[in-house]
């Protein structure tokens, strides 16, 4: 008896949501309508624990007007580089009234995010006993600033000296409190940590090209840097000894 009650009762349920399921009400089709645009625009732009490296960041773009983040300005730089990171001209043009200093701060410190990946390859070659100090060429020899007084140091230790030195100045809050306004006193020192990790890439040039080669082919990283640097006068030409874009324009007129 009382199953069969129960039975009724569920068949009578299931008959009365097929009846509203066919005959809805105006504002239930409002309510539905919105439910929907919402599932449809609500997009988690994270990667969850476990995501493979191939799988990173693959949610869809978004336009810069509606990242409504202080972190709006990394995320757009990054988003145009997982479009296409050989467009290196996109990459760098800023949006629309997009303030400069705080333009180039977060390209630096997307620059000091992705060399810490060549860093992570020089180890395989790069070790102490051979590379016994940051060079280029056989006339550039650099000092290691991470000490009190700058002296030489083994070419893979001044890399991770100068990328852990990068980070600790961009991160500081007494010279960069703001992801949204920056001082100009404090732009004043992105020059000076260009030209230390533009030494991370003068090194691997020349004493390991293959390694080299095989990152910028996947990242164009050190010719959007030369790029960056040259357009925002952050370096002198002189001191920009990678022949990247001599070989990249060498390369366009022979074709």
């Amino acid at each position: 008896m009382y199953c069969a009650k129960s039975l009724i009762v569920r068949l009578l349920f299931l008959a009365r949501i097929s009846e509203f399921s066919h005959q809805r009400s105006g504002l239930e089709k409002v309510i539905l309508a919105t439910m929907k645009m919402a599932d449809g625009s609500t997009i988690l732009r994270r990667n969850r624990p476990g995501t493979k490296a191939k799988d990173f960041s693959r949610w869809p773009d978004e336009p810069f007007e509606e990242m409504d983040s202080t972190l709006a300005v990394q995320q757009y730089i990054q988003q145009q580089i997982r479009r296409e990171p050989a467009n290196i001209d996109v990459i760098l043009t800023p949006p629309d009234a997009q303030d400069e200093g705080v333009w180039k701060y977060e390209h630096l410190r997307q620059f000091c995010m992705e060399l810490n990946g060549l860093a992570v390859r020089l180890q395989s070659e790069c070790h102490p006993e051979t590379c016994t100090q940051m060079t280029a060429t056989e006339q550039w020899i650099f000092l290691c600033a991470a000490h009190k007084t700058p002296k030489e140091c083994p070419a893979i230790d001044y890399t991770r000296h100068t990328l852990d030195g990068a980070a600790c100045l961009l991160n500081s809050n007494k010279y960069f409190p703001s992801r949204v306004s920056i001082k100009e006193s404090s732009v004043a020192k992105l020059g000076s940590v260009c030209r230390r990790v533009y030494r991370i890439f003068s090194h691997a040039y020349f004493h390991h090209r293959t390694i080299f080669d095989e990152f910028e082919n996947e990242t164009y990283l050190c010719r959007r840097f030369t790029a960056f640097v040259t357009k925002y006068n952050l370096m002198s030409k002189d001191n920009l000894i990678v022949p990247i874009m001599e070989e990249e324009g060498s390369g366009e007129t022979d074709a």
